[in-house]
């Protein structure tokens, strides 16, 4: 599937949450949850003052101990309740631009959510078409389900 702005082999996922944009993008703003909803995430170090300001970064560690490895995520775009794009590192595997696009359904009560990732550097942009459809795809779909899940519950408590 090849998108404006994404080459070939970009994986793409959509979810319609039962929330508003402002509370799903209130989860994506909030760098400390990153380990509870993106699928590989194992732990968050840290996350910069004023995240998601473009340019802060989210220091994470991903995948299973004692296999981990610590990088770093930085926003390169942000218009809240509408767009979040992270420069996602895992070094020496590479760098992904992960984008989330957040669209409002149903007069503002529900949100749309794309998220698309792309491999853009290191060894695995070679071989991201397989590496998409085997991998990403069913890792993102997840993704969006537990952001649904941490998003849906936070609407139930207000």
């Amino acid at each position: 599937m090849v998108e404006a702005g994404y080459g070939i082999g970009v994986a793409i996922v959509e979810k319609v949450i039962d929330a508003p944009p402002q509370q799903v993008f209130d989860v994506l703003a909030d760098g400390w949850t990153y380990s509870d909803w993106v699928v590989g995430t194992a732990h968050v170090r840290g996350v910069d003052d004023g995240w998601p300001r473009v340019g802060s970064r989210l220091h994470h560690r991903a995948g299973p101990w004692p296999f981990s490895l610590q990088d770093s995520s930085q926003v390169v775009a942000c218009e809240p309740t509408h767009r979040l794009v992270l420069r996602a590192g895992l070094w020496p595997a590479g760098e992904a631009i992960v984008d989330f696009t957040l669209e409002p359904l149903d007069g503002g009560g529900r949100t749309r959510v794309r998220m698309g990732e792309d491999f853009v550097a290191g060894p695995l942009r070679w071989v991201s078409s397989r590496l998409n459809d085997l991998l990403l795809r069913p890792r993102n779909k997840e993704t969006l389900n537990r952001l649904s899940d941490i998003a849906t519950r936070q609407r139930a408590k207000r």
